[in-house]
């Protein structure tokens, strides 16, 4: 499998791709544009979780301690919290699994802003993961958005993108494949926290919903596919892990751009699938 064979893949679906995927157990690897910053949109999520899980290690947290989320600290966003109407009382640790299940932005906000920003870019550093950030919560890269575009977004128009700062890596939140996949490596070997932290870990990943991107590349009762995805205008992308019944288990990221504004693009979201599949095959013969 070489870089072309992927790229003529990622243009038949109209779109540039990023990818690297690795053996979790062995290093051996695959990667396209791999250390190509981009924006993580919501997969910012997942190192969030991270640093919550360590915080609650250290005592310096109770993930079940409870908070009341009001109409005040709600943002944009259609599921979870964010699609709701009235205050709700909800744990900690409820909050890190609503953010990652089903991407509940108003969940992320409230549990950054208890986590802070700085301390998760500190743990990002401490794993030398220095070319991942998180520079904004979900509610700063939605209203960029529109103050970028001079409109409300998902409808935007092909002159908008040029001045979205969410699409521009180093004014947003951003990662590489590269790093995104070695983040999840280090959750799946019980290293990104403690041991009980990350079996946890696994399980909330294990239950994102969304099928159609990673997981379509997998369509196997006996294959377990974990992550989590990102979406923003133009850019699609999941990071996560498969795991086969053999014990094999693989750490897939992949990022994409897409060439049209459209909100509703099939090939970009089932590439993701298609691409991560030809990697892990790749690795497995």
């Amino acid at each position: 499998m070489s870089g072309p064979d992927l790229e003529a893949l990622f243009r038949a679906a109209g779109v540039r791709g990023w990818l690297l995927a690795a053996d979790i157990d062995t290093g051996r690897e695959i990667g396209h544009g791999a250390d190509e910053p981009v924006p993580t949109a919501s997969m910012f999520k997942v190192p969030l979780m991270v640093e919550f899980c360590r915080q609650a290690d250290a005592g310096l947290l109770d993930p079940a301690s409870r908070v009341t989320v009001t109409g005040a600290d709600r943002v944009g966003g259609p599921t979870g919290l964010s699609a709701m109407l009235d205050d709700v009382t909800i744990s900690l640790r409820d909050l890190a699994y609503l953010m990652i299940a089903v991407s509940d932005n108003t969940a992320a906000d409230v549990l950054l802003a208890r986590v802070g920003m700085e301390a998760v870019n500190a743990m990002l550093d401490g794993f030398g993961l220095t070319g991942t950030r998180v520079l904004q919560s979900a509610g700063e890269t939605n209203s960029s958005m529109a103050d970028d575009a001079g409109h409300a977004w998902p409808f935007l128009e092909p002159e908008d993108l040029a001045r979205l700062r969410v699409l521009d890596p180093p004014r947003t939140n951003h990662s590489t494949a590269r790093e995104l996949a070695r983040l999840f490596g280090l959750i799946w070997r019980d290293e990104a926290a403690s041991p009980s932290s990350c079996a946890w870990m696994r399980g909330v990943l294990n239950l994102q919903v969304w099928p159609h991107r990673l997981a379509s590349g997998f369509p196997y009762d006996d294959v377990a596919v974990s992550g989590k995805t990102g979406t923003l205008p133009t850019l699609r992308g999941e990071a996560g892990v498969v795991e086969y019944p053999d014990g094999g288990r693989y750490a897939v990221a992949v990022c994409t751009r897409s060439f049209s504004t459209a909100l509703n693009q099939p090939r970009a979201d089932a590439v993701i699938g298609t691409a991560a599949r030809m990697a892990v095959d790749h690795l497995r013969r």
